[in-house]
């Protein structure tokens, strides 16, 4: 058994609204334990003898089928969701700069993310790992942050999804 979490792209933002009650009963149909929703942005913790590749795949079917939309998720194990966050190059806890970490199911996007990103004039990033950008924005002015409006362009929609730093800490020590 692995311990994951899971991030969804999208959720309660963007008109896809999901009560973590109702995502919590639909996840309870799939092969896992220990099932937590953290915060109410899609943030999941769970255990499952499937791999990151199948659990991807099963979530997102069910997702899809059970709330009808185009669902995307990310799912990290333990050992990677440590090194991102312990490599992290800013504080989690810094009240004038937020720290953030936008997550891949496929590295090639980062690679691609970071090559754009590192273009434009004040962007600050950091490869984490593979599956990990981190970038610092201002508090207050995240999603005008430059780098904020080109990771969420629509290209990048299917592979990525960003989350506070404090966020993933959360995750983690729900795993703990």
């Amino acid at each position: 058994m692995t311990k994951y979490a899971v991030f969804l792209r999208g959720i309660n933002v963007g008109g896809i609204n999901l009560k973590m009650a109702d995502l919590r009963t639909a996840l309870d149909t799939l092969p896992l334990t220990g099932i937590k929703t953290l915060l109410a942005s899609g943030n999941v913790v769970c255990t499952a003898k499937a791999s990151s590749t199948e659990l991807k795949s099963m979530v997102e079917t069910l997702l899809r089928d059970t709330f009808g939309y185009e669902a995307w998720v990310v799912v990290l194990d333990v050992p990677q969701l440590e090194t991102i966050i312990d490599t992290c190059p800013w504080p989690a806890d810094d009240p004038s700069t937020h720290s953030y970490v936008t997550l891949s199911s496929d590295p090639a996007v980062l690679d691609e993310l970071a090559r754009h990103g590192s273009e434009i004039a004040g962007v600050e990033l950091a490869r984490l790992s593979p599956e990990a950008l981190a970038w610092p924005a201002a508090a207050g002015g995240t999603l005008d942050s430059p780098f904020s409006k080109l990771s969420a362009r629509p290209r990048y929609k299917s592979t990525t999804t960003t989350r506070n730093l404090r966020t993933l800490i959360k995750c983690r020590d729900a795993l703990a």
